[in-house]
């Protein structure tokens, strides 16, 4: 492949172009598997421009691993594994990086990226990605999540793992504000720790995060740049798949 700036011959499809600092890959797909990551790279123009007849898939990576079965070894295999994913993945410099599957791997690729990474489905996830290309187009909030949180009720129910939650929330480039609400210690009581959960997207395409410790039940409102109930609900998978990588989405 050849950069589309300037020409220059590249070592991998989609390589950042050193020659001319051009990107030359949009989007990255990463499919985390025990043994192996699939990375796929996007090219954005191909994938927007109906006319375009070339694919919008420039390329595919994998990039190999032997699990282990012991414990410390494989802290040590998991983020070697994901430190090799991620190197891949900086050879492109892409705007967005799209991952699914192995949670802890997951975990320590967010570790070593400074890119936002965007939970997707594992069923089919390029072309999930592909069809749902248009969610780009929401506002970027760039904001640190501690300044996404406000309202009149400070006081946040689950302590440590709660706030956990919040932060998890406000994290996410399409969520504006965060309003914590009213603690209700009235319900039924639970085991199981803290749970979390982000309700169905209004008609603003605004949802509720819900978070649940004991009989103590907290609703919290949070805005997100979603235009319509649509794309809300997108901004809602997202967001449980965060609290899910953060091991705290349980149903609340």
């Amino acid at each position: 492949m050849e950069c589309r700036q300037c020409g220059a011959p590249l070592d991998k499809p989609g390589d950042y172009c050193l020659l001319c600092d051009t990107a030359n890959c949009d989007a990255v797909v990463v499919e985390i598997e025990a043994s192996r990551a699939t990375l796929t790279f996007l090219d954005a123009e191909r994938a927007e421009d109906e006319n375009d007849p070339r694919s919008p898939v420039l390329g595919e990576t994998v990039v190999p691993t032997t699990p282990e079965p012991d414990e410390e070894r494989e802290l040590v295999q998991v983020r070697n594994f994901a430190g090799r994913i991620a190197d891949e993945v900086r050879r492109k410099r892409p705007e967005t990086v799209f991952v699914t599957g192995e949670r802890d791997v997951v975990r320590a690729l967010r570790a070593d990226l400074h890119h936002e990474l965007y939970r997707v489905s594992g069923d089919d996830p390029v072309e999930r990605v592909l069809d749902r290309w248009g969610d780009r187009d929401l506002e970027i909030v760039e904001k640190p999540p501690a300044e996404k949180i406000g309202g009149a009720h400070t006081t946040l129910v689950g302590e440590r793992e709660g706030w956990q939650a919040i932060e998890t929330v406000a994290g996410h480039p399409h969520v504006k504000k965060i309003v914590p609400g009213p603690i209700d210690a009235g319900g039924a009581s639970t085991r199981g720790g803290v749970r979390a959960k982000v309700t169905r997207a209004d008609t603003n395409g605004n949802v509720r995060l819900l978070i649940r410790d004991g009989s103590s039940v907290q609703e919290n409102r949070v805005v997100t740049t979603a235009m319509d109930r649509e794309t809300g609900e997108r901004v809602r998978d997202d967001l449980n798949d965060a609290l899910e990588d953060e091991d705290l989405k349980r149903d609340a």
